[in-house]
């Protein structure tokens, strides 16, 4: 086995009966199952490191193992538990399977400090052959990154969904969850001390297939960002404000994928902004937003393409990872938006709800009724009651009123006409609560 820098080789020594392990589509049906083989790595000359690589998942449709769509797969995967978790119902356990059976992989990929072994296998030979994974006999070529052939954007991917896998196991197995967090911190620490993309140093071992096009500085606010919402420690926030903007934070990109991801850092450190009230993240929400204009149709900023059929296109090869990727990221931030809530806790709709407009700017509603006072109400009277606090006697029920000012601030004052009054703004709303009440999504 002959010694390069950034390479390793070995051979890999399976039962005949056993695969190595399935692709990730495969895994869904076949779930994860324990595998004992390990690879024996030759590092430096005369010494050896013997490192179990046994695991993960196959790339796509192919025999090889690339760690750096393996660990995003990973990250995404635990972002959809993390956020929607609760809607999978008797999927979730398989769900959190799928990412334990790639962050156990990852663990192994990352024992040894400073070092990521991130591809088991030879690509261009691999795709010589068109065999199962139990028939493979093409070289089990083991590549990796190091201090002297850095990888930051595949270490920052790394970190990222150990980071994120973190939350995922936090109450269900807190001990795996600060495993996985501590490993973590520490691989990041190596993607951003020893800095370069991986495939300067792999290029022939990783390019075509998963070259890092964009760079690794998208990977390095990705993976603080992840560590700072698994940890909250300030360091984290600290590095994302000091370091945002050179590693592209307000870059105009809309795509979102293995390689690229700003939109979703960006997508993710709203989520604090929106939500836990860091105002120092308030750009992100600018920046989140700008991407959200990006994709919108006929939109005077959009740099979208959508096909005749109103599919969103970004290239012709696996166009459809991009059409996913946005969907989550669509459906990510408007749940954000929506935590983003109504901090007066009040329904602007009269009658409806707990909380709503009492003193609402309206005559009929304010003074009493006929039934109740028959004597006839002189034209100033009527004034005595428009100024007092008292609630109005009649409810206006379904009566939408002005709303909030731009702080959230309602105070409920029926002189107030530019928050309290009801208007035609019923009307518009009729449509849409219907198309709510009965549509189920479908239009």
């Amino acid at each position: 086995m002959a010694f390069r820098p950034s390479t390793t080789t070995a051979t890999l020594a399976l039962p005949a009966t056993t695969t190595e392990m399935p692709s990730l589509n495969q895994s869904f049906s076949l779930r994860a199952r324990d595998q004992a083989s390990s690879l024996l790595t030759r590092g430096s000359p005369g010494e050896g490191t013997r490192v179990n690589l046994v695991g993960g998942y196959y790339d796509a449709g192919d025999n090889v193992k690339f760690g750096f769509p393996m660990a995003f797969t990973a990250t995404m995967l635990s972002w959809s538990v993390i956020e929607f978790g609760g809607l999978m119902k008797g999927e979730l356990q398989n769900a959190k399977a799928a990412i334990r059976w790639a962050t156990d992989y990852l663990l192994k990929a990352t024992v040894h400090p400073d070092t990521i072994y991130v591809q088991v296998g030879d690509a261009n030979k691999d795709h010589s052959c068109w065999e199962r994974p139990e028939d493979m006999d093409t070289p089990r070529s083991v590549f990796k990154v190091d201090r002297n052939s850095p990888g930051s954007d595949v270490a920052a991917e790394t970190a990222a969904a150990l980071a994120a896998a973190s939350l995922v196991f936090r109450r269900s197995d807190p001990t795996y969850s600060k495993l996985l967090v501590r490993r973590a911190i520490r691989v990041f620490q190596f993607a951003d001390k020893y800095r370069g993309a991986y495939s300067n140093g792999l290029k022939k071992n990783v390019c075509p297939f998963y070259c890092s096009y964009s760079g690794y500085e998208d990977e390095l606010l990705w993976g603080a960002a992840w560590l700072h919402k698994a940890t909250k420690n300030p360091t984290y926030l600290n590095y994302i404000q000091v370091n945002g903007q050179t590693l592209g934070a307000a870059e105009f990109d809309n795509t979102f994928g293995w390689d690229n991801k700003h939109v979703g850092a960006r997508i993710l450190l709203s989520k604090a902004f929106l939500v836990q009230k860091l105002q120092s993240l308030h750009d992100y929400k600018g920046h989140a937003d700008n991407f959200i204009c990006s994709i919108i149709p006929g939109a005077p900023f959009s740099s979208a393409q959508y096909t005749p059929g109103g599919l969103l296109f970004k290239m012709s090869d696996s166009n459809m990872q991009y059409v996913t990727s946005t969907s989550f990221l669509l459906l990510t931030y408007a749940k954000y938006l929506t935590s983003a809530h109504n901090p007066l806790r009040m329904s602007y709709m009269v009658g409806y709800g707990p909380r709503y407009p009492r003193r609402i700017h309206h005559r009929g509603s304010s003074l009493p009724s006929i039934a109740v006072h028959p004597a006839k109400i002189q034209c100033s009277s009527g004034f005595s009651v428009m100024k007092s606090q008292s609630p109005n006697p009649n409810i206006l029920v379904g009566a939408v009123v002005g709303g909030p000012d731009r702080h959230d601030r309602f105070p409920d004052q029926r002189s107030d006409y530019e928050q309290s009054e009801p208007s035609y703004i019923n009307a518009p709303l009729v449509g849409a609560l219907a198309y709510l009440a009965h549509s189920f999504g479908q239009l």
